[in-house]
């Protein structure tokens, strides 16, 4: 038997920290990986100082994780965390090296799912968040890739911030949030600071968040797209192998107009769609619970018949959403509607053998 993630987590969740806290809630734990009953994972202090103050929380760890169900053997490095700046040999937004040819299948990943839409400000980066804690929760091993370059959100919606460590100057060490493993190029670089970079460059540095990050063994990688139909997703598709695509859209003509071009920019790729989510699809009012379709409704469920495409889902506008990605506490986390919703898209992709 085969320990669960969550197992592990919530057991170094009660390993408390003498300045308050826990391991997991310190975002301490890192590069988790489960090989039948082997687990190893590193836990990385803020300071060389502090490391050095944790051997028995280390050895705590350990003990903790070896009581578990299934688990065999145990291995837990104990770091510390990198300073401001990244090593000297870690450069990102680098020109991308040669296709070795054909499509690279990423080692230890089992699906790919690219997150897409034509336009911004269509709710892209809130599914790809929710859906990644939907799925951790239904109990896959997964990991969220914030491939929005220009604009990454996932950093503020996941709730985490510490930078990314690289301990030899090539591998990067990915953050834990929600049970979801989640690197952006937002936790690398200033978050004052605009990133302006050409095409070859975005390509460079999606190559290197795919190729240098230690993502472990995750049953799905969620990977967050730019909005539109630009050097991202042609590398993506072109070069790895993605499982599928998912296209989201609000229910309003204009935006429907432009998640045609992003279908067939997946379908020109010949990377599969795996189906339409209409996003917005109906808000709720928090005072009186009355509903309204403010950007129209049944557009995308309309769009995925005529195309012959799968329909998703709906996906309510509400402000829980809202206020839960601000706070970096995704409302997949809780109940309600909305989380209900993400539940039901979730276990539909799980039944689907995608995710």
């Amino acid at each position: 038997m085969t320990p669960a993630r969550d197992a592990i987590l919530s057991a170094l969740s009660r390993l408390a920290l003498p300045g308050g806290g826990t391991l997991v809630s310190a975002d301490m734990v890192r590069a988790l990986v489960i090989e039948g009953g082997s687990v190893r994972f590193v836990i990385e202090a803020p300071s060389p100082e502090v490391a050095q103050k944790m051997g028995a929380i280390r050895d705590a760890a350990e003990r903790l994780v070896s009581e578990i169900t299934g688990v065999t053997s145990v291995s837990v490095v104990l770091t510390a965390h990198q300073t401001a700046k990244a090593p000297p040999n870690l450069k990102l937004g680098r020109h991308p090296t040669p296709s070795k040819g054909g499509v690279e299948k990423l080692p230890g990943i089992g699906h790919i799912l690219a997150i897409g839409s034509g336009k911004g400000g269509v709710g892209k980066s809130t599914v790809s968040s929710n859906l990644a804690v939907a799925l951790a929760r239904q109990g896959r091993r997964v990991g969220l890739l914030d491939a929005d370059i220009y604009g990454p959100s996932q950093p503020r919606m996941m709730g985490v911030s510490a930078r990314p460590a690289s301990p030899d100057g090539k591998t990067i060490i990915p953050l834990t949030a929600h049970g979801v493993t989640v690197m952006s190029i937002g936790l690398m670089l200033d978050p004052a600071k605009a990133v302006v970079w050409r095409g070859p460059m975005l390509m460079g540095a999606l190559q290197q968040m795919l190729g240098q990050v230690a993502w472990g063994d995750l049953d799905v990688l969620i990977i967050d797209l730019p909005p539109g139909t630009g050097d991202v997703q042609l590398t993506l598709c072109t070069r790895y192998d993605v499982t599928g695509a998912i296209v989201v859209s609000t229910p309003q003509d204009v935006a429907l107009l432009d998640a045609r071009k992003a279908i067939d920019m997946f379908a020109t790729l010949k990377t599969p769609i795996l189906g339409l989510i209409e996003n917005m699809s109906v808000f709720v009012c928090p005072h009186c619970g009355g509903e309204s379709h403010i950007f129209g409704h049944g557009g995308v469920r309309t769009e995925a018949q005529a195309l012959g495409l799968p329909f998703l889902g709906e996906l309510p506008l509400t402000l829980d959403v809202r206020l839960a990605g601000d706070a970096g506490t995704p409302v997949a986390l809780g109940d309600g509607p909305a989380a209900a919703a993400y539940a039901r898209l979730a276990a539909d992709l799980v039944a689907q053998g995608v995710a």
